[in-house]
């Protein structure tokens, strides 16, 4: 069994128009490809509330803020199809950069506000391309509901307030981050680590959740965040580009934890950037935390011990 693939607008929306006349809800997963756990998640949790699905797969070059970071994103239409198939998804939805963007196209999609600061600091345009290229997405597909992770907070975000202000009649599902075993969150750049480099990576999450704890326990934010950051960059990490505590519904900066927040990092490890966050709203919210052992050889042990608390998280 194959999923079968859909290249253009005209022939989605034939499709979709049946399905609409059988009186199915529609639900659509947006992706760049090279799908991984996280991305099937997300297509179980469409098929669970949806009579049909639509996984998109555009690598979309106007949210990437290098050439040289589009042209190495992974492309693995086939194998991603192969992925799908057993899943059940009804259409893999694959148009080229013509059919989203034809000769002519000249608008833009802006979103203010929850685009500003963490991600849209340091990617000047990218979430104009990622608010642009979803509102096409769902004006071509007319899904009923839309999947996302959560890891992307932030995007999440900007895809709920686009799609509210534009009156666009789509319930967006947020679907919790999926991490391997270890507590690393899934990303289609997890392949660009060196073995080095992605035995390292884990301490990201370890020290978000062990800070997370922190924070609920009572500490002030602004030396947890101090902390954390220095051990970001001890635990092998080049640079933390962002390390902050946002409101979980409406991503303000918090100084104080006084409400459900999140707190999310990006850091840079060799040459790949990593993003991940975790939520912050009680002694529950980190109940999920991956743990990690201080043993002979790990990242863990390879830390002073004043650092080595904040790479351990807490169960």
């Amino acid at each position: 069994m194959s999923v079968p693939i859909v290249r253009t607008v005209a022939e989605l929306r034939a499709t979709v128009a049946e399905w609409r006349r059988e009186g199915a809800r529609v639900g659509v997963v947006p992706t760049m490809g090279a799908l991984h756990e996280g991305h099937l998640s997300l297509v179980r949790a469409a098929l669970a509330k949806a009579e049909r699905v639509i996984v998109t797969l555009f690598v979309n070059p106007r949210q990437f803020n290098s050439a040289a970071d589009l042209a190495a994103y992974p492309r693995t239409e086939e194998v991603d199809a192969e992925k799908l198939a057993p899943l059940g998804a009804h259409i893999l939805y694959t148009p080229d950069a013509g059919e989203i963007y034809p000769d002519g196209f000249a608008t833009a999609v802006t979103v203010s506000g929850v685009s500003e600061g963490l991600c849209g600091a340091f990617r000047p345009g990218h979430f104009d391309g990622v608010a642009t290229v979803v509102a096409k997405l769902f004006l071509q597909t007319a899904a009923d509901l839309a999947f996302f992770g959560e890891k992307d907070f932030q995007q999440l975000h900007v895809v709920r307030r686009m799609a509210r202000d534009l009156d666009i009649p789509i319930e967006i599902a947020a679907c919790p981050t999926v991490r391997e075993s270890d507590g690393l969150a899934l990303s289609s750049r997890n392949v660009r680590l060196t073995p080095e480099e992605r035995q390292a990576a884990p301490r990201l999450a370890s020290i978000l959740f062990a800070s997370a704890a922190r924070i609920v326990d009572g500490r002030p934010v602004s030396a947890v965040l101090a902390e954390a950051r220095a051990a970001i960059l001890e635990a092998g990490y080049r640079n933390a580009e962002y390390l902050e505590l946002r409101a979980e519904d409406d991503l303000k900066p918090l100084e104080v934890f006084d409400r459900p927040a999140r707190l999310l990092a990006a850091a840079w490890l060799g040459e790949t950037r990593l993003i991940d966050n975790v939520p912050v709203s009680s002694p529950r919210s980190v109940v999920g935390a991956p743990k990690a052992t201080a043993t002979t050889g790990s990242p863990d042990a390879q830390l002073s011990p004043a650092r080595r608390e904040m790479a351990v998280a807490t169960s």
